[in-house]
Order: C-alpha cells, then sequence, then structure tokens
C-alpha cells in the first residue's frame, strides 16, 4: 500500500483528490494539509511514501516544502499539482529534488499512475509543461540585479536595499532601470511579476 500526503489549500480539490485516490486499491491518504508550512510536521507523524503538493499555497508554497521534505525527508517521494506551467516552476521543482510534476487538470487515472511511478523510485513530468520549459527564455537578470529586484518585490525602497546589499543608492537605482529595461517592463512592480512568473525571483 503507497500511503499518500495531500496538500492544498483548496478544500474542494483536496478532498475530490482524497476520494478519487480512496477508489485505488494500493493508494491509502494517510494526511492531509491546506498550509505549506504544515506539509514537514504532519510528513513527520504519518510518514507516507508520495507527498502531493500544491504548487500556490499560503504559508510556504508547494516547491519550498518540497525542498523542506528533502532535506528532513528524503525518503518522501514529492509529485507537484500545478494549475498553471510557469516554466520557473519547473526548474525550481527539479532544484527542490521533485520527482513528479503533473496539471491539475490531468486525468485522475494520470495522477494514480504518477504516484505510483514517484513512489517506484520513477519520474513524471506532463509533456505540456516539458514543452512550456523548454521554449522559455534563460534568465537575463545577474544575480546581483536578481537580488536588487526580489528585495524590490517585497517592498524594500531603493535606500533600504542599498543598506542591506551594501550598495549606494545610485548603483541600486541603475540596477533596477537595467532590470526594467532587459525585462521590457514597465515598472519596477510589473519587472518583479514578470520575473517571478518566469520563476527568476
Amino acid at each position: 500500500m503507497i500511503k499518500v500526503l495531500l496538500a492544498d489549500d483548496h478544500h474542494v480539490v483536496r478532498s475530490a483528490l482524497a476520494g478519487l485516490l480512496g477508489l485505488e486499491p494500493d493508494l491509502t491518504v494517510v494526511a492531509e494539509v491546506d498550509r505549506g508550512d504544515e506539509v514537514l510536521a504532519a510528513a513527520r507523524s504519518a510518514r507516507p511514501d508520495v507527498a502531493v503538493l500544491d504548487v500556490d499555497m499560503p504559508g510556504l508554497d508547494g516547491l519550498a516544502a518540497a525542498a523542506a521534505l528533502r532535506a528532513e525527508l528524503p525518503e518522501v517521494a514529492t509529485l507537484v499539482l500545478t494549475g498553471h506551467g510557469k516554466p520557473g516552476h519547473l526548474r525550481r521543482a527539479l532544484t527542490a529534488g521533485v520527482r513528479g510534476f503533473l496539471l491539475k487538470t490531468a486525468p485522475p487515472e494520470e495522477l494514480a499512475a504518477g504516484i505510483r511511478a514517484v513512489a517506484a523510485g520513477g519520474r513524471v513530468l506532463d509533456p505540456r509543461l516539458a514543452l512550456t520549459a523548454w521554449d522559455s527564455a534563460d534568465n537575463p537578470l545577474t544575480p546581483r540585479e536578481t537580488d536588487v529586484l526580489r528585495l524590490a518585490a517585497e517592498g524594500a525602497e531603493a535606500t533600504e536595499i542599498a543598506a542591506r546589499l551594501h550598495l549606494s543608492a545610485g548603483t541600486v537605482r541603475n540596477h533596477l532601470t537595467a532590470v526594467v529595461a532587459k525585462l521590457n517592463a514597465r515598472n519596477r512592480t510589473d519587472a518583479a511579476r514578470i520575473a517571478g512568473e518566469a520563476g527568476w525571483l
């Protein structure tokens, strides 16, 4: 019997998944959580074979939760579900050691097969997500520009960013100007959105 942990902040979706997986003779749901920051504690307690994680959750997103699981409970295989195939998510998933990456729109039998595959040590990737990642551009930002934009996205002003990164305020403004130009963005907020969706932040 393959033990499964489900993490999704939408109760209806999570309940539907639990119900569908409960129909499979070799799968059993041993824990359900609705926040990413509850995944690790639930996994410590329930000791699942596979954690099925939604990408977008409060507290901690599914990819950060997957990385935490890998660090503390590497025996738990992770399969991530997403409603949208952002290329950056796939790259982060691979870095986090995720073994499966499927769209939420996948048929139930595909999800069940994916759980079995990752439990057996295999990997599963929705082909549509692979194509999206393949077609995506590489990150045009330098590491320093990324640091500056990340802090700007958190709401920090140029002077605060300068203090935190040991730069001058003028250098910070120059970096932000370069970032906006490179991403063909309207402003720094738009640049943060573009970079976030691409998985560069």
